[in-house]
C-alpha cells in the first residue's frame, strides 16, 4: 500500500461512520472534517429558500431509531448501522401491526444479507431498511416503532475551497457528500478531491480551482442558484464519484461532448472507458443543464449501478481499495497538469529553424519534442494537438515548451 492510498483510505474510515443526509448535523460534521484539512468556506441556505425551481428542505434532525417486538427484543437499531433507518423518516413512537409495518420495511431479496440504502427527501414517510433474512424472521403480529427524528426550519449547508490562480477563469471540482455510511459512492471521492486540494494548494496555479462539497441535486442546485455566472466563469470542470473501487476508471463526456474536459480525460484515459452524456447520474445532470451547460464531466470507475455493492451496506471501507483511490488521484493530477498548462503558443522566430545549439537546446533526446513545438506553435494549436500530432507525450511536448520559453524562442499566444 502506497503512502497516498493509506493516506486516502484513513480518510474514508473516519467520514464512515457519520450519518450525513441532504441537511443536518452529519454533512455539517463531514464538513467539518474536509475543512480541518483544506481551507473551507461553509454557506447556510435556510430552508424554505427558493433555489431554481426547487425548495431548500427542511433540516433532518436523528437522535435514534429502533425496531422492536413487543417484549423489548431489537430487531433493527438505528445505532448499530446508518443505513438502518429511512433516509428522512418522520418520527413515529408507537405499536405497528404487522402488516402495516410492512410497507415501510425495505431489504433486498437478492442479497438478504446487506441493508439497502434507501431516502424519503421529498415525500413525508418513514421506515426500516433490514437485510431481508431479519425481514423474512419477523413472525409477530405488531412491533414496536420509535423513531427519534424532526423536520425543523434549519439550511442546507454546502463547503467550498477556492485555490486562486493567476489568470481568469475556474475549474470546478465537484463531490456529493449527502450519503451515509457508503464508502466508494461518496466517500473515496470527497477523500481524492481533499488530496488532490492539497496538491494543487503546494502548486503555482494557472487557473482557479474551486472544490464544491454539496448534497446531492439540491446541493448542487442551491450552488448553481447562487452562482448564475457560473458559465462565465467555469472552464473545465468534473463530478467525481465512485472512485475506490478496483474497476478501471471511466468517464462519462460532458453534455458539449467535445469540451477540453472531455478531450483531456479522454486523453489521460487512452481514449477506453468513454461514455456519452445522459441526462441522468450525479450532479453533472444539474451542471449541464442546459441553462448553465457547463463544460463538465464525470470521473468514476464503476458507474453508479454496475458493481453489487452500489448502495447497499457492503459499500463500506473493506470495499474501496487504497492502491485503486491513489491510482484515481494520479488520474486527476494528470488531468490537472494538461487543464493548467495546455494552451497555444507562438514561435517568436518563425521564419526558417532556429539554431538550436548556439542557445545550448541541442539535444538528441529530446531534439524532435522542441522541433515539433517550434512547427506548429503558430498561435492555433496547443501543447496538446502538438503532443497527438507528434505521436510523443504531453510532459514532453510540456518540458520542450518550458525550456523554448526560458529562451525567448516562445511566447503564450491569445486560447
Amino acid at each position: 500500500m502506497t503512502e497516498a492510498g493509506a493516506t486516502l483510505h484513513r480518510h474514508v474510515a473516519e467520514l464512515y461512520p457519520i450519518c450525513r443526509s441532504i441537511t443536518g448535523a452529519g454533512l455539517r460534521a463531514t464538513l467539518r472534517y474536509i475543512g480541518a484539512q483544506i481551507p473551507l468556506t461553509l454557506t447556510e441556505v435556510p430552508s424554505g429558500t427558493r433555489i431554481l425551481d426547487w425548495e431548500v428542505p427542511p433540516e433532518w434532525v436523528v437522535r435514534g431509531a429502533r425496531l422492536a417486538t413487543l417484549d423489548g427484543r431489537t430487531v433493527v437499531d438505528f445505532a448499530d448501522h446508518t443505513l438502518h433507518l429511512l433516509q428522512y423518516s418522520e418520527p413515529v413512537d408507537r405499536v405497528v401491526m404487522r402488516d402495516e409495518l410492512d410497507a415501510h420495511l425495505f431489504s433486498l431479496p437478492e442479497q438478504p444479507t446487506l441493508i439497502p440504502y434507501r431516502t424519503s427527501y421529498y415525500a413525508r414517510n418513514w421506515g426500516f431498511c433490514l437485510p431481508h433474512a431479519t425481514r423474512r424472521a419477523l413472525r409477530d403480529d405488531a412491533y414496536r416503532v420509535r423513531i427519534d427524528t424532526a423536520l425543523i426550519d434549519g439550511s442546507l449547508t454546502y463547503g467550498e475551497c477556492a485555490l486562486p490562480g493567476e489568470e481568469p477563469g475556474e475549474v470546478l471540482i465537484s463531490a456529493h457528500c449527502c450519503h451515509p455510511s457508503l464508502a466508494n459512492d461518496n466517500l473515496a471521492a470527497i477523500a481524492i478531491a481533499i488530496d488532490l486540494a492539497q496538491w494543487l494548494a503546494a502548486r503555482r496555479r494557472r487557473f482557479t480551482w474551486r472544490f464544491l462539497f454539496a448534497p446531492g441535486t439540491v446541493g448542487a442546485i442551491a450552488w448553481l442558484a447562487a452562482n448564475r455566472d457560473a458559465p462565465q466563469r467555469v472552464r473545465h470542470g468534473l463530478v467525481l464519484t465512485c472512485l475506490g473501487d478496483p474497476a478501471a476508471p471511466t468517464y462519462k463526456q460532458s453534455r458539449r461532448r467535445d469540451a477540453a474536459i472531455d478531450r483531456y480525460v479522454a486523453y489521460v484515459l487512452g481514449g477506453a472507458r468513454i461514455l456519452p452524456f445522459a441526462p441522468t447520474g450525479y450532479d453533472e445532470r444539474q451542471f449541464c443543464s442546459p441553462g448553465f451547460d457547463l463544460p463538465m464531466g464525470c470521473l468514476m470507475r464503476s458507474p453508479a449501478g454496475t458493481f453489487p455493492e452500489y448502495h447497499t451496506s457492503a459499500d463500506n471501507p473493506d470495499f474501496v481499495r487504497p492502491e485503486a483511490m491513489a491510482d484515481s488521484l494520479r488520474v486527476l493530477q494528470e488531468i490537472a497538469i494538461l487543464i493548467e498548462h495546455d494552451r497555444p503558443w507562438r514561435n517568436t522566430a518563425p521564419y526558417g529553424e532556429p539554431q538550436l545549439g548556439r542557445r545550448g537546446l541541442y539535444a538528441e533526446q529530446d531534439r524532435m519534442a522542441l522541433l515539433w513545438v517550434l512547427n506548429l506553435s503558430d498561435g492555433r494549436h496547443t501543447l496538446l494537438d502538438i503532443a497527438e500530432r507528434a505521436g510523443l507525450p504531453f510532459a514532453s511536448i510540456r518540458a520542450a515548451a518550458q525550456r523554448l520559453e526560458h529562451a525567448r524562442l516562445l511566447e503564450p499566444a491569445a486560447a
